[in-house]
């Protein structure tokens, strides 16, 4: 049995901008992914609202720095053979950090805390597949627009930069914007259509860098 922890931000926990809830479970990326992998392959999804990178949202209900949770995330989950690492949408708000530079260093710390983390029973550290979020788009929407400001140009750089930055890491990387594009209501979440086609686009990936 192989198992993938898919690591993320509300577009892993499957925020839907039309009903202002979650999507169902089926819609989810990571469970498309996981049905195409079929029962070989564990697939567990582990996004929360609102995660960051590597930053600090003091105005958050919980924590949302994910470099600070992240060691405590692969102690739950360990052994792990794949984590896929889906976040830098939320580091685009300028009250967090504003571009996409932050975004490709905070991936680059939780590259670094994966591959030096202290796991359990002797297990060589999983493979990374770095995913980079479907750029945001412009909306109507005052409030995501406003949290959000500069957003669109800066997520539009993010795929190029993660790209290079998994060529220098040895990681794996997948553009979900290659198959999947936001919301016009809110500008950053996906309908169920687009996150289902992220999970479909993965598969190939994942399935190479498993081996099945």
């Amino acid at each position: 049995m192989k198992t993938v922890l898919c690591y993320g931000d509300s577009l892993t926990w499957g925020y839907d901008a039309a009903a202002l809830g979650r999507h169902a479970l089926a819609d989810r990326w990571s469970s498309v992914l996981a049905a195409g992998l079929g029962e070989g392959v564990q697939v567990i999804a582990e996004g929360l609202n609102g995660r960051t990178t590597a930053y600090d949202d003091h105005l958050a209900d919980c924590d949302r720095n994910g470099a600070r949770i992240l060691p405590t995330v692969l102690h739950s989950h360990d052994p792990l053979d794949l984590v896929i690492l889906l976040l830098g949408t939320n580091d685009m708000k300028p009250v967090i950090h504003g571009n996409a530079f932050g975004a490709v260093q905070g991936m680059e710390r939780l590259i670094e805390l994966t591959r030096h983390h202290a796991w359990s029973f002797e297990q060589t550290a999983p493979e990374i597949l770095i995913v980079s979020p479907p750029p945001l788009c412009e909306t109507a929407n005052s409030a995501f627009a406003a949290m959000f400001a500069g957003g669109v140009e800066q997520s539009a750089m993010l795929a190029s930069l993660y790209r290079d930055l998994a060529d220098d890491k040895g990681c794996g990387f997948f553009d979900a914007g290659s198959v999947a594009q936001t919301t016009p209501l809110d500008g950053v979440h996906l309908d169920a259509e687009n996150t289902r086609a992220v999970g479909r686009g993965l598969e190939p990936i994942v399935r190479m860098m498993l081996g099945v």
